[in-house]
């Protein structure tokens, strides 16, 4: 898996128990892995269509630096299934795992259209 993104803990990402907050661990996957989709199937007409179960391990403080992980699983005829991985870059714990993201291949309307990739 390769690691593209990093992210710098800040004060606006933490939760009540000043630990990083889920909700903006799962902003960064879903960014992250629509770029990655985006250039995969060279169409910016993806949208997220599944997101599987999501596992938070650990956890991360103020000033720690946090990386996003990427990998296709397959592609579809309409679809990429990619995985994804934040860990933190000093330590290397992971943070939080997802196994499927599923994103498709959709026209103007919304309607899904093959991506053309094999």
């Amino acid at each position: 898996m390769i690691f593209r993104t990093r992210k710098m803990i800040s004060a606006k990402d933490l939760n009540s128990n000043g630990t990083l907050f889920g909700g903006r661990v799962l902003e960064w996957i879903d960014e992250e892995a629509f770029i990655f989709a985006a250039c995969q199937i060279k169409s910016s007409k993806v949208v997220i269509k599944c997101i599987s179960k999501i596992e938070f391990v650990s956890t991360a403080r103020i000033g720690d630096i946090v990386e996003i992980g990427i990998d296709t699983i397959k592609f579809g005829i309409t679809s990429i299934t990619l995985s994804c991985i934040v860990r933190n870059k000093v330590t290397t714990n992971i943070i939080t795992e997802v196994s499927e993201l599923i994103f498709v291949n959709v026209d103007e309307k919304g309607k899904l259209v093959p991506h053309g990739i094999t």
